[in-house]
């Protein structure tokens, strides 16, 4: 009989987060054009190129993907939620731009490729993270994503916190610190929540506040992001320890090497196994109320849980 992931895998599952990730990279590449826009002199050819580099090209969409799922659920879909779900992903991608240079993680491998400082220089990649950065806020700001100003200023404010000190930025800042030094599992699971599961968080809470959905249904929303995003650092550190380059599209093996702290390192690989499992099964309870609506959801929580095997 066919394993869950197995049946997960289908062509049909594969072909819609295929359609999914197409969408986002034709949106990201529209905001991404040579063309410059209202209010703007010119942009650099160079910068544009790291820019691209850095947002095109590859990578499992994850967040946006969540959002336009979120957004979907509530019966909303179109330009603006595709607009908003790339302004997150421009800030993912700035994020792992930075986070590749060689004053913080220092990598040369992204997504199969060379990482934005190795493919052009240092000070390009900075200033591309940077540019893509504030470009994700000028495009959520748009009036093309939410017909209601109050509800872009909502986002723009929990997608600044989400990136910001108290969220992905704060939670790097904690990483790096933790190295080489022993941390307790409360403190890997705050820094984890901050620098990998906050903009999961924002991923799944944002596609219901550009849906207007209830307070109630955004809480919902909002915790079931909480343990996509717990889910995933963990099955991410499981491919640090057990994954091949190939397979992971990065360099691996390097947490142990830096001495960082994660909850793999300090229970050991069986025991992350259970947790994993467990968190889906929270997240199936979270998503049962809405019944088959949510079955899109459902399935990349599992597919998230089971990426390692």
């Amino acid at each position: 009989m066919a394993s869950r992931l197995e049946r997960l895998l289908t062509d049909d599952f594969q072909a819609h987060l295929a359609k999914s990730a197409g969408r986002i990279e034709t949106v990201l590449d529209g905001i991404l054009s040579a063309e410059a826009q209202a209010g703007e002199n010119e942009r650099p050819e160079r910068l544009l190129a790291a820019m691209r580099h850095a947002a095109l090209g590859g990578g499992k969409r994850l967040r946006p993907i969540l959002m336009m799922e979120a957004a979907d659920l509530f019966g909303r879909s179109g330009p603006g939620v595709a607009l908003a779900a790339a302004a997150l992903e421009m800030i993912h991608c700035y994020s792992l731009a930075h986070d590749d240079l060689p004053a913080m993680d220092d990598d040369d491998l992204r997504r199969g490729l060379p990482t934005v400082h190795k493919a052009f220089d240092e000070a390009t990649a900075i200033l591309a993270g940077d540019a893509l950065l504030t470009l994700a806020f000028d495009v959520i700001a748009g009036d093309e994503v939410h017909p209601d100003p109050s509800v872009r200023l909502r986002l723009s404010r929990d997608l600044a916190r989400a990136a910001g000190i108290g969220g992905m930025a704060g939670g790097q800042m904690l990483d790096l610190e933790s190295e080489g030094r022993d941390r307790t599992e409360a403190e890997i699971r705050k820094l984890q929540a901050m620098k990998t599961g906050a903009l999961l968080r924002y991923a799944c809470r944002g596609g219901a506040i550009l849906s207007d959905a209830s307070p109630q249904d955004i809480a919902r929303l909002t915790r079931f992001g909480e343990i996509i995003g717990l889910a995933f650092q963990l099955a991410d550190d499981l491919l640090d320890v057990e994954a091949s380059p190939e397979i992971a599209g990065k360099a691996t093996g390097k947490d142990a090497g830096a001495g960082k702290a994660t909850l793999v390192g300090l229970f050991g690989v069986e025991k992350t196994r259970e947790e994993l499992n467990a968190l889906l099964r929270l997240a199936e309870e979270l998503l049962a109320p809405f019944g088959a609506k949510a079955a899109m959801l459902s399935n990349i929580a599992d597919f998230v849980v089971r990426r390692d095997r």
